[in-house]
């Protein structure tokens, strides 16, 4: 196991019965905000890796303690369902590095940074927000959280905070798509793109000429909206070729 840095739980939220935070002592893991790490526990006798291990993106800034981790169980996952019995002091790995080129580091200069979200995919957008530099570098930031109930609009006390620390160049939209909730927006990241609603709740133009726009969560979010966003004149940002959308894959 010496590629792995052994941890330590130090915190369990259950958010529902399937979103699931875990906070995990490891000061030795490293990493840039909106890169994900790899937690593992030991692989079933038999296995012919010694560790089961998956990514999962820290949602912690860089330099503070403990690491986070924010994941949905998946029904018979081999990992997920373990991970969500841990307990304070229960032991998990990690790798000593940090992967992914999810971060503002990799972006182009733009007037507004809107981060689109499903799910769990909130998870790297409160670690990059909760660092100095996407202030630094845009005017104007937009954090939507689409889900699709209610209560899995989750970490509302951090997106409190990170809007009373940046008052007037933050704004937060909710999104559920199944049931109605006060306060969020109905339907789908893609669809409110197209109908000007996303638009509107912002107060912000969503366009080539001043946005760039970095989408976490499910493909199928992932795939229409950047469809949305080229029907705009928007195009795949990538380092030969500057953009404006970024993706990340994460459910």
């Amino acid at each position: 196991m010496s590629k792995w840095v052994q941890g330590s739980v130090v915190g369990h939220a259950r958010w529902t019965d399937s979103l699931h935070s875990l906070q995990v002592a490891a000061p030795e893991v490293t990493f840039v905000a909106g890169q994900f790490g790899r937690l593992a526990l030991p692989a079933p006798p038999g296995s012919k890796e010694e560790m089961l291990g998956r990514p999962y993106s820290f949602v912690n800034a860089p330099g503070t303690a403990p690491h986070e981790f924010y994941f949905v169980t998946v029904p018979d996952g081999p990992l997920t369902t373990r991970l969500a019995a841990l307990s304070p002091d229960d032991p998990v790995w990690l790798l000593r590095t940090a992967n992914g080129f999810f971060s503002v580091g990799e972006l182009p200069d733009a007037e507004a940074l809107w981060c689109l979200s499903t799910g769990t995919g909130l998870g790297p957008f409160l670690s990059i927000l909760r660092t100095p530099e996407p202030w630094a570098r845009f005017r104007r930031v937009v954090l939507v959280h689409a889900v699709r109930r209610g209560n899995e609009l989750t970490y509302r006390d951090v997106i409190a905070g990170i809007g009373a620390d940046h008052s007037g160049a933050f704004s937060y939209v909710p999104m559920v798509s199944r049931e109605p909730h006060a306060g969020a927006l109905a339907g789908r990241i893609p669809d409110a793109i197209r109908d000007g609603s996303l638009e509107s709740r912002a107060g912000l133009a969503l366009a080539a000429a001043n946005s760039h726009a970095m989408l976490c969560g499910n493909p199928a979010m992932v795939d229409d909206t950047q469809k949305a966003l080229e029907a705009r004149g928007m195009r795949r940002h990538r380092r030969r070729e500057p953009g404006h959308i970024t993706v990340e894959t994460y459910w």
